[in-house]
């Protein structure tokens, strides 16, 4: 790689690939990224061409990093696919990456994912059976962090008035 802070003199630190709007959502969480002795990449897939796969698969090869860690919102459809390509990455490179996924919640907590969420977020008649079979926790969970959720349940609550 051409840009400095990802020549392989870093492959000992870790790479932080995080949304680009985490340091308005939460600055006291990116804030403390900056102390680690890492990489951070910032990257919005709603503004940049859908190349992330590719790119970051790139990246990882080029850097060697000990790990790569991706955090999100969560919720954001655009944030959705930089997990994703932390994933497909793996599978591009056709090697075990040391990674952990983060979403950060309601803007303020971060929770930790397991890629295979990731990959089952990806096949929707999954989810489907997933929801029809947890419906009470698939909506009262949605009633908590879904505004569009609350909305919609709202206006069939008036309908059946």
């Amino acid at each position: 790689m051409k840009t400095p802070i990802l020549g392989n003199k870093n492959s000992s630190k870790s790479l932080y690939i995080v949304s680009a709007c985490l340091p308005y959502v939460n600055p006291e969480i990116f804030n403390s990224l900056k102390k680690n002795n890492a990489t951070i990449l910032l990257a919005c897939p709603e503004r940049e061409p859908p190349l992330h796969y590719g790119k970051i698969a790139s990246i990882i090869r080029s850097n060697n990093p000990k790990e790569v860690i991706v955090m999100t919102i969560d919720g954001s459809p655009h944030c959705f696919t930089l997990q994703a390509s932390v994933n497909e990455a793996e599978y591009i490179l056709g090697e075990k990456l040391n990674k952990r996924h983060f979403v950060l919640v309601n803007g303020s907590k971060l929770a930790e994912i397991s890629p295979d969420a990731i990959r089952v977020a990806r096949y929707l008649h999954i989810v489907d059976k997933l929801a029809k079979n947890n419906k009470k926790f698939v909506e009262d969970e949605l009633f908590k962090h879904s505004l569009e959720f609350k909305r919609i349940k709202q206006n069939r609550e008036l309908d059946t008035e």
